[in-house]
């Protein structure tokens, strides 16, 4: 059985998906506007990433989401271990035309040549289900390629403006999406799964 690859996002009203943990994460671009997620997390929201990130069996990054991750989670607190312990110890996947290996981060492997047959090779392999966290460009690729099963969207009550990396912003044909799921926090954040519609 071919393993899922579900990704996973934290987006504003307007699509945007940069910077969304603090004002400095990501302010390529120029953008300026980083930090808008945190005051959306309840305890719910909370226990559902972990849930989500401790259940796959590696990960899938794009160069800048990786870069990110690797300068943080491998100092991570000791309040952060829930989500820290599975992303450094689980494989790791990198989709990038400018970094080499080795990869500093402990069991991050760099994917070479045509990222869709390297996904689609990734899904083949035996193993638990592969995560995309954040990485846009990345998602764009993949499902411009129909290799994403799944979407798990957090969608904050909020619209940033002023630019931004945003979800859903390349060119690829059309995407039909099946609702799975959907609930709303108590901080009034929208969390919805939607699922592939295959050859639809």
């Amino acid at each position: 059985m071919m393993r899922k690859l579900i990704v996973t996002e934290w987006m504003t009203l307007d699509g945007v998906v940069q910077g969304p943990s603090s004002p400095d994460e990501d302010r390529s671009g120029g953008f300026s506007r980083g930090g808008w997620h945190p005051r959306y997390f309840d305890d719910e929201t909370l226990r559902l990433t972990v849930e989500t990130v401790a259940a796959a069996g590696a990960y899938l990054l794009g160069r800048g989401t990786y870069e990110i991750f690797a300068a943080h989670w491998p100092n991570a607190s000791p309040e952060e271990q829930a989500l820290a312990r599975p992303l450094n110890e689980r494989p790791k996947y990198v989709a990038s035309t400018t970094l080499a290996e080795p990869l500093a981060w402990q069991r991050t492997t760099l994917l070479r040549g045509d990222v869709a047959a390297a996904v689609s090779a990734l899904k083949r392999e035996a193993g638990g289900d592969v995560l995309v966290i954040g990485s846009p460009r990345l998602v764009d690729t993949l499902l411009a390629a129909d290799l994403v099963d799944e979407l798990r969207l957090m969608i904050d009550p909020i619209v940033v403006g002023g630019g931004g990396k945003r979800l859903f912003d390349g060119d690829g044909p059309p995407k039909a999406l099946r609702l799975v799921e959907s609930r709303a926090a108590s901080t009034g954040a929208i969390l919805a799964t939607y699922a592939a519609e295959r050859g639809a």
